[in-house]
């Protein structure tokens, strides 16, 4: 076992103990004894400068330190320690490496793009093979090029500038080859650099492609059956049969139910197949109006209804797209709450140069597990309770998809048994400074008392 550090002190010390005493007794024989004593203390320290200049020698050349010579002295013990500190250093550095190859040997094989990115800079430190497939970037051609520069026409300085608040780029051409398909999203995983990942989305986008054509047809040839079934089902007089009364009304109920199923999907599948709207000003005292009116004639008394013009401006935008989307918020607010409850239509600013239509009732309330998915085609919280509302499931999906093509946003708050707030919020490009003209007709409607 090799001697410890304390020992090896011990050693040490006893040696030079009794090199000096020799010297010393050297000195009283020949009888000069202190010049001999200084000529071995000067000797012993030249001896240690020496060991020590050799070991801060290979310590600084970083070259391999040779196994430690067997021995007691404290040189010893300290070549003993430098050389077990040394060899765990590099065997720590030989894993990390074999990580870190392991781990770019992964982020190469993998088919989606990455780019890691200073974040300062903004420049490109390391990209993988697949980037130079779908965003044309090489490496090591393109380490420290702008990555804003050579991914043209992308908006990349905005996805950059954004930073943690970016949000993803979904469909776009990529800049190696127009036909490709890419989304990119950013991930700014350290405070120094951030990661690009862009994904070729043309094989998902060609299915989401076929779905909508799918659904576009189905719906269109539902509704010449549909019509021939409302035909035959008017020319029936239930009074002539009492016994067929309730199913004659149900029949029709399900007719209609199904001939709305039919327009919602029709209604989805052209705002999904639009990239953009014919822009025009909407005037928002009318639309509130309106939805006053449509929110009183569903109630049919059983709510309070409130609506509130706190914004005093208009929209840009399409009316047609933004009654449909205000009104489905309308009516789920009507549908699901229970009689004897309040809804409240908002319009007011919403303190950055935006503004912001809210729909708050005091329903039933949506448990927290379900909100992310509210706006998905057919998802229902509960299956029956939409089935007693006849709901089609279909009303959220197309707010949320009038609201993307005016570049705006549905927030969802909700609360059991408290009821839930739906906000579609407007940024300042689409706000419209509302004339005097609407502003005193707005004054007007909201005078006008409310029927429901």
């Amino acid at each position: 076992m090799p001697p410890t550090l304390q020992t090896s002190w011990q050693r040490t010390l006893a040696t030079l103990a009794a090199v000096l005493a020799c010297a010393l007794l050297a000195g009283l024989a020949i009888g000069h004894p202190w010049p001999a004593l200084a000529i071995a203390a000067i000797v012993l320290l030249a001896t240690h400068l020496l060991r020590l200049r050799r070991i801060m020698h290979r310590l600084d050349a970083r070259v391999r330190l040779p196994p430690p010579r067997p021995g007691g002295g404290v040189w010893a013990g300290v070549e003993r320690l430098l050389h077990r500190a040394r060899t765990e250093v590099r065997g720590r550095e030989r894993r990390l490496v074999e990580m870190m190859r392991a781990y770019r040997a992964v982020a190469t094989a993998l088919p989606d793009a990455l780019v890691v990115v200073d974040r300062n800079t903004q420049r490109v430190i390391w990209c993988n093979a697949a980037a130079d497939t779908l965003l044309g970037l090489n490496y090591p051609r393109d380490k420290g090029a702008s990555l804003a520069e050579r991914l043209q026409p992308l908006p990349i300085s905005h996805l950059l500038s954004a930073g943690r608040h970016a949000e993803p780029i979904v469909d776009a051409a990529s800049p190696a080859d127009p036909a490709i398909r890419i989304s990119l999203r950013l991930i700014p995983y350290s405070d120094a650099l951030w990661l690009l990942v862009a994904r070729d989305v043309g094989k998902l986008m060609r299915l989401e492609q076929m779905r909508r054509d799918f659904v576009a047809n189905v719906s269109h040839e539902l509704r010449t059956p549909l019509t021939v079934v409302h035909g035959y089902l008017d020319m029936l007089d239930p009074s002539e049969n009492e016994e067929w009364e309730p199913i004659i009304n149900e029949m029709r109920l399900q007719s209609q139910r199904m001939t709305q199923l039919v327009e919602d999907l029709l209604a989805l599948s052209r705002l999904e197949a639009q990239d953009a709207l014919d822009d025009e000003d909407v005037p928002m005292a009318p639309m509130l109006s309106t939805l006053r009116r449509e929110a009183g004639a569903l109630s049919q008394g059983r709510h309070e209804v409130d609506v509130e013009d706190a914004a005093r401006v208009d929209l840009r935008g399409s009316s047609r797209e933004l009654h449909s989307a205000f009104s489905n918020l309308v009516a789920n607010a009507v549908r699901y709450t229970p009689s004897g409850g309040r809804i409240s239509v908002r319009f007011a600013p919403d303190g950055q140069g935006g503004v912001a239509l809210s729909v708050a009732d005091t329903g039933y309330g949506i448990p927290e597990m379900h909100l992310s998915r509210l706006t998905e085609r057919f998802y229902r919280v509960s299956s029956s309770r939409t089935r007693e509302t006849g709901g089609t499931g279909l009303g959220l999906a197309i707010v949320k998809h009038v609201l993307q093509l005016h570049q705006a946003r549905l927030e969802i708050a909700s609360e059991v048994g408290r009821g839930s707030t739906f906000t579609c919020r407007f940024g300042a490009e689409r706000v419209v400074e509302r004339t005097k003209d609407r502003d005193e007709e707005s004054d007007e409607q909201q005078a006008t008392p409310q029927g429901a």
